[in-house]
């Protein structure tokens, strides 16, 4: 008999891509813990530690809970993962980094490819174990296979067997692939429910989003897969001129005046605004350019999305 497939699956709510096994400090434990400890271990940072997150260069990404990964290899306590939806220029496969490996769980394929899968389309979700007994929050744009619909409730498939989520907080698609398209008006609609969100550099969850991460997970939400950095996604989709900008368009800010290294993106909201997570503001915020340190770095306009929102 011939062995099934396997695959790799994310097994927490969240889980960190650390940039290597040395990369997390103690008051990091929180976040490597099975359960993760996510919003203790938020609550915990102060605003420096959050920030030396970033400019010590110790967080790469984050995982959601049920997505597949790639291990390339194990160290211990550790796996150096692919994160196989996130495309990079680091990895033609996806976004690269370690992440414990008590955090992953590996599945059968079988199992966990079915007929159709349940998007998480709330900001959180309780997601409730075979006995409907809570056992976790799930963040918005997580999504896990179907099992069975029970009026109010949603059977899915989980890293650890079968769970439930409430109907009211997923919508039911085939896959990722047949999310329906949104225009820019769309994501903006998205990104608006996230206002006064707090920064988390790697973040990609409603618990704490990222520059970049915010605007992937809001195109995600639209049906388009993105790549995960500002840098990378500022060279993909089509370029636009600054005077023919459209509702829901990307823009990026760079070093030395516009003219080094692309080090942000916000999404463009209308009327000289941007809709933005910075790690300079104390949450997700809307943000007229003009007059703005943004002005005089804008360096480049991308457009992903389909259809006029103008």
């Amino acid at each position: 008999m011939s062995q099934q497939p396997n695959t790799w699956v994310c097994n927490v709510a969240v889980a960190t891509i650390w940039t290597n096994p040395e990369s997390p400090r103690e008051i990091d434990a929180d976040g490597l813990s099975q359960p993760v400890l996510l919003q203790n271990w938020y609550d915990t940072l102060t605003s420096k530690q959050r920030s030396d997150l970033c400019y010590e260069n110790r967080v790469q990404s984050q995982l959601l809970f049920g997505e597949e990964v790639i291990v390339d290899q194990t160290d211990g306590q550790w796996a150096k993962i692919i994160a196989i939806h996130q495309p990079s220029k680091k990895d033609d496969r996806g976004y690269p980094g370690w992440v414990p490996l008590k955090q992953l769980k590996l599945v059968n394929q079988q199992e966990w490819d079915k007929s159709s899968i349940a998007l998480v389309t709330a900001k959180q979700s309780i997601l409730y174990d075979s006995s409907k007994l809570p056992l976790m929050e799930l963040s918005y744009a997580t999504y896990l296979p179907v099992i069975e619909q029970q009026d109010a409730w949603m059977k899915v498939q989980t890293p650890e067997g079968e769970g439930w989520l409430k109907s009211k907080d997923i919508t039911v698609y085939p896959t990722m692939k047949d999310v329906p398209t949104g225009d820019g008006k769309a994501i903006v609609k998205c990104a608006e429910q996230f206002l006064e969100l707090p920064y988390f550099w790697g973040g990609m969850s409603a618990f704490g989003y990222d520059c970049s991460g915010f605007s992937y997970n809001m195109h995600k939400m639209n049906g388009y897969q993105i790549p995960r950095d500002a840098s990378d996604q500022a060279v993909k989709g089509t370029q636009v001129p600054f005077n023919q900008l459209e509702i829901g368009d990307l823009l990026f800010f760079a070093d030395q005046d516009g003219k080094g290294k692309v080090n942000h993106v916000g999404i463009y909201y209308g009327d000289g605004k941007m809709i933005h997570s910075s790690i300079s503001s104390p949450g997700i915020e809307i943000r007229t350019l003009k007059g703005s340190k943004y002005e005089k770095t804008l360096c480049e306009a991308r457009r992903y999305f389909q259809g006029e929102s103008s």
